[in-house]
C-alpha cells in the first residue's frame, strides 16, 4: 500500500510532463500494478482528462490511446479482425474482466514487465509508440531503453498486412504466463518471446525461414539466441521447450 500527498488531473500533455519531472511524483495509468507498491509519493498524475482513451483508425494505422483499457482491446472488432484475433488472445486471460476494465495498454507497455502478454504481442507486430515530447519510435527501441520521464501518448499499430498469431502457456487460466510467444509474418518473420522470465525479446527472420519442427535450423538458432531464465515458476530448459512448441504452433496457424 502506498500513500500520496496529492492527486492531480492535468489538462494538457505539457502540464502532465512538467509534473512528471519530479522524482517523487507518479503517473497512475490504471493503478492496477502501482497499488501493490509501497512508499510515499508526492503527486499522483492521472491522465484521464487528456483524451487518451480512444482507438482511432486511419487507412494506414490504428492509433491506440495510452489510457485505453485492456478490455477495449479485447472487444474491438476492427483491431481483432486485422490481427487475426491475436490481440484478443493475448488479453483475454489477463487476471479477470474487472481487472481488464481498469488496466490500461499504456501501463502495460510502459512497465516493460517480463510477464506482459501485451508487450509480447505488440512487439511482434509493426508497432510504434508516440511519446511527449520525444515523438515516435519503434516499440522495439522503446522496449530496449530505460524508462524516463516522457509521457506515453499513443501506441500505433501500422497496417502492413501482417498475419499474426499469439500463444502462451499458463499453469492456471488467469495466472501469469510461464512463456509467451507472438509470431507475425509479412515480408519477414517477426517473433517475440516473453515471460523468459525477462521482458519480451524480438527476433526477425527472412520470410523463407522454416519454423515447422524442432529440427529446423532457423528455429534452433533463434532459440539459441534467446536468453531463458529459471525462477520458482519454471526452469530455463522448460521455458525453452515451451517456446519451441508455441512458435511451431503459431507459425503453423499462419501457413494455413
Amino acid at each position: 500500500m502506498y500513500t500520496a500527498r496529492e492527486y492531480v488531473l492535468p489538462k494538457t500533455l505539457e502540464e502532465a510532463y512538467q509534473l512528471n519531472q519530479k522524482k517523487q511524483n507518479r503517473i497512475i495509468a490504471g493503478n492496477m500494478w502501482l497499488r501493490f507498491s509501497s512508499g510515499s509519493f508526492g503527486q499522483l498524475i492521472d491522465l484521464s482528462d487528456l483524451g487518451l482513451n480512444t482507438i482511432r483508425q486511419t487507412e494506414t494505422e490504428f492509433i491506440i490511446g495510452a489510457m485505453v483499457p485492456l478490455r477495449e482491446l479485447e472487444k474491438h472488432p476492427e483491431l481483432n479482425a486485422y490481427t487475426g484475433n491475436a490481440i484478443r488472445d493475448c488479453v483475454q486471460d489477463i487476471v479477470g474482466t474487472q481487472f481488464r476494465n481498469s488496466a490500461t495498454i499504456g501501463g502495460s507497455i510502459w512497465g516493460r514487465f517480463g510477464f506482459s502478454d501485451i508487450l509480447t504481442c505488440f512487439l511482434a507486430m509493426d508497432t510504434e509508440v508516440e511519446l511527449f515530447p520525444s515523438g515516435r519510435m519503434t516499440l522495439a527501441d522503446f522496449t530496449a531503453q530505460k524508462p524516463d520521464n516522457d509521457i506515453l501518448v499513443n501506441i500505433i499499430l501500422k497496417k502492413t498486412g501482417l498475419k499474426t498469431a499469439y500463444r502462451a502457456f499458463r499453469y492456471t487460466a488467469t495466472g501469469f504466463p510461464v512463456i509467451s510467444c507472438c509470431v507475425s509474418k509479412g515480408d519477414f518473420w517477426r517473433i517475440a518471446i516473453g515471460a523468459r522470465p525477462a521482458k519480451a525479446m524480438l527476433h526477425i527472420l527472412p520470410d523463407t525461414a522454416v519454423l515447422s519442427s524442432a529440427e529446423d535450423t532457423a528455429l534452433k538458432e533463434l532459440l539459441d539466441k534467446t536468453i531463458f531464465g529459471t525462477n520458482s515458476t519454471a526452469s530455463a530448459d522448460y521455458r525453452r521447450h515451451l517456446a519451441q512448441v508455441m512458435i511451431i504452433r503459431a507459425a503453423a496457424s499462419l501457413e494455413v
